[in-house]
């Protein structure tokens, strides 16, 4: 692995755009932690757009991913060290973690083993964008509830979620083939459509805290499956 100037100006980049999401996040959204996780989880995954610029994935889970996995977790209830914080008290206790987490194994079979980052943007993005703002369209005009895997569901979050899924992923697609990035195929709006209903339908039927890990991932393997084989 060979660290470019490049590599070292985003990652600095990187580090200083957390921090200041998270004093954001703990000095001015304190009173509400609810919005201030969901704050943090769009917010940071804003990164997929820097991703490619790297010179290699490697590079963004040794420095990266990898040590905001770590880091998450010792902000969690299950940290030996307890850190106080309203990011992580909101919500489900290890569902940050999970973000971080399964962030970096998408990068490790898709951007260090296959080579197609834009699969892990698009994984990652309908994780970030379609949950974040399902969650919290959800928690503001849900009228119509429902109960699948024990956590209560709103119709409203869960088509927010198919609608921003679709959209946020026709400007990920995009966003890489402008900047030519090598392999990704022809733009194929039919399934993004098809794989935002999967997304939608995922994220309503995973318990708390999963959906972070199933949300991503699964919709990370559909784009490859329906796009590459």
């Amino acid at each position: 692995m060979n660290i470019t100037g490049l590599d070292i100006g985003l990652i600095a980049l990187v580090y200083f755009y957390v921090v200041v999401i998270f004093i954001v996040a703990e000095k001015l959204l304190k009173d509400r932690p609810t919005l201030s996780r969901k704050f943090v989880h769009i917010m940071v995954g804003n990164m997929i757009f820097v991703m490619p610029f790297f010179s290699e994935a490697l590079v963004m889970i040794l420095f990266i991913t990898l040590p905001a996995t770590i880091a998450v977790f010792f902000l969690t209830e299950y940290s030996p060290i307890k850190i106080e914080n309203t990011v992580t008290d909101a919500g489900h206790a290890l569902g940050l973690f999970y973000y971080a987490l399964v962030w970096t194994i998408l990068l490790v079979i898709f951007g260090v083993f296959s080579k197609n980052l834009w699969v892990v943007a698009l994984g990652v993005g309908a994780l970030v964008y379609g949950d974040g703002f399902a969650s919290l369209i959800g928690a503001k005009f849900g009228r119509i509830k429902y109960k699948i895997s024990g956590g209560e569901k709103s119709l409203e979050g869960s088509l927010s979620m198919f609608v921003v899924v679709a959209v946020m992923s026709v400007f990920i697609w995009m966003f890489y083939v402008a900047i030519g990035y090598p392999g990704i195929p022809k733009f194929n709006f039919t399934a993004i459509l098809v794989i935002s209903a999967l997304a939608a339908i995922v994220e309503a039927v995973s318990p708390g805290g999963i959906d972070n890990v199933s949300v991503s991932g699964i919709t990370a393997v559909a784009y490859y499956v329906l796009a590459l084989i």
